[in-house]
């Protein structure tokens, strides 16, 4: 069983998308941002990119978050997509799906407004399942990934761990300080914590993981 790594700031996805929530500042998401090999941003992160002096590969939305001064500044690089079927976070991963990339890695996707955030991290599931994707979504805490029945995850002792389960009906685990099941509330998989180096479910369905970029630390 493939061991989904812990990520660093040496993780080099397909394609970055970079959304237009909180601009990263930890060094994990923010190295990914300044070597990623295709950088595709939302609209309305656009601006913000160019103020940190990052020109990205693209540029997608449906334009009501850019000014005409933007939209001329892009031109060459936007494409724009009206439909409002789907969120700006989807109608870039669509794009970057178009042009062959099935590894993304997305940035600024939590922060400001709190539904967005919920949003955005619970459509991991659906780039996982529906569009057969692997995903990872780094904030500036930790990272969260999708994934669908047995797996496997590099961790270290005393990494923070959370599972947030969606579908599972069987959900066993090794590795954790606390044993997973079932989970019937969102919040009864969270704040466990890693053991050793690597965590493993038995699962039948679909979950998310959160891991943070650090240990805790003892206040001891």
């Amino acid at each position: 069983m493939t061991i989904i790594p812990d990520y660093t700031a040496d993780f080099r996805p397909e394609a970055v998308i970079l959304a237009n929530g909180d601009f990263p500042t930890h060094e994990v998401p923010l190295a990914v941002l300044h070597t990623a090999a295709y950088l595709c941003c939302c609209d309305g992160a656009f601006e913000e990119l160019l103020a940190h002096g990052i020109v990205p590969d693209a540029v997608v939305g449906d334009g009501d978050s850019l000014s005409p001064q933007l939209k001329l500044r892009c031109q060459a690089i936007y494409h724009q997509i009206d439909e409002q079927d789907y969120n700006d976070l989807t109608k870039a991963t669509l794009f970057c799906r178009s042009k062959g990339f099935t590894q993304i890695a997305y940035l600024g996707a939590t922060g400001k407004r709190e539904d967005h955030a919920l949003g955005n991290i619970s459509l991991l599931s659906t780039y996982h399942e529906t569009f057969g994707l692997q995903p990872v979504m780094l904030t500036d805490y930790g990272s969260f990934v999708a994934m669908h029945g047995n797996c496997s995850l590099a961790t270290f002792p005393h990494q923070q761990v959370s599972i947030f389960n969606l579908s599972c009906k069987h959900l066993d685990s090794q590795g954790l300080r606390w044993p997973s099941y079932p989970f019937s509330a969102l919040w009864q998989g969270t704040l466990n914590e890693a053991i050793g180096t690597t965590i493993s479910f038995e699962a039948d369905g679909s979950m998310l993981i959160y891991r943070t970029y650090g240990a805790k630390v003892s206040t001891k």
